[in-house]
């Protein structure tokens, strides 16, 4: 794993927490000063963000080390631990909001201090922008699927706190229910965001296959040889950056050993030099007569 990966990902890791703590204070005074459901729910959010954050952090300092003898394929799996432990965070979070927005909708409460609230909203939005950009920055040199999945989170944020601000400003004009029905839908939000970052990190856990498109550039770029016969038994999945490539290379049968490695060795080449991700290929020699190729393909 390269260093420009390692300090990339330490970045978005300082970036979100050093934003985020910012933004938890601000709106610990907003809530105490306004009482509003739904900025609770924002705060709610916010602490559930950094201690996912914190936790993804920290696993990523494991995921981050170098291949070993106990684990030779590297460590790139945690990320997909900490994404699934930030999926249960934002699950948790939306079961105590919805609570909350039932019970506040049930016995509206006025909101106080509604422009200390409004400016924390805002201020809270401009951070969280400047949190998604080097976010979106760090993923797209990293493809890192913790930070893909902090990154999701924190575009939510952003019309998250959009929707508080709608909900203080409603209930200010005297429509209170906006307040708990706003803090709601929030929670739905947040149910969905879970789910999706579950089912992404659990995808990468049980070895998912790459996407069709770049297994199709894969046997695209491995049958381009003029020396390939064909390819077969292809298998993909992924494991942090790393994506691991495994597939059978079909050459004629009387080819000497040293020629026929040198084959798959150009072959393997092209693959990576194809793809901007870090990668490891596999290639196994079956030799074929040309009859045979020529048989199978009619």
């Amino acid at each position: 794993m390269s260093n420009k990966y390692r300090r990339l990902v330490r970045l978005a890791g300082y970036a979100t927490m050093s934003l985020v703590s910012l933004m938890i204070l601000t709106k610990i005074w907003a809530w105490v000063s306004s009482g509003s459901a739904a900025m609770l729910g924002s705060l709610t959010d916010s602490l559930l963000d950094i201690s996912a954050s914190l936790m993804s952090f920290m696993i990523l300092g494991y995921a981050l080390r170098p291949a070993d003898d106990d684990h030779r394929f590297g460590h790139g799996k945690a990320e997909a631990l900490a994404g699934l432990g930030q999926a249960a965070f934002i699950a948790g979070s939306a079961c105590l909001l919805a609570f909350h927005a039932f019970e506040r909708g049930l016995n509206p409460v006025a909101i106080k201090h509604s422009q200390t609230a409004i400016i924390v909203s805002l201020f809270a939005i401009v951070c969280t922008l400047a949190l998604v950009a080097v976010q979106y920055y760090v993923v797209k040199h990293t493809k890192s699927i913790a930070i893909k999945a902090d990154s999701v989170h924190y575009k939510g944020d952003i019309l998250l706190n959009l929707a508080v601000l709608a909900a203080i400003i409603l209930s200010d004009m005297g429509y209170m229910i906006a307040d708990p029905i706003f803090a709601a839908l929030v929670s739905c939000y947040l149910l969905y965001n879970g789910f999706e970052i579950a089912k992404e990190s659990a995808d990468h856990l049980m070895d998912k296959e790459l996407p069709d498109d770049e297994k199709e550039a894969i046997l695209r770029i491995a049958t381009e040889h003029e020396q390939v016969f064909g390819v077969h038994d292809l298998r993909t999945r992924q494991s942090g950056k790393m994506k691991f490539i495994q597939l059978h290379l079909e050459l004629p049968k009387d080819l000497p050993l040293w020629h026929a490695h040198q084959i798959a060795v150009e072959v393997m080449r092209a693959i990576e030099a194809a793809f901007p991700d870090e990668m490891d290929v596999l290639i196994h020699q079956d030799p074929v007569s040309s009859e045979h190729t020529v048989a199978a393909n009619e």
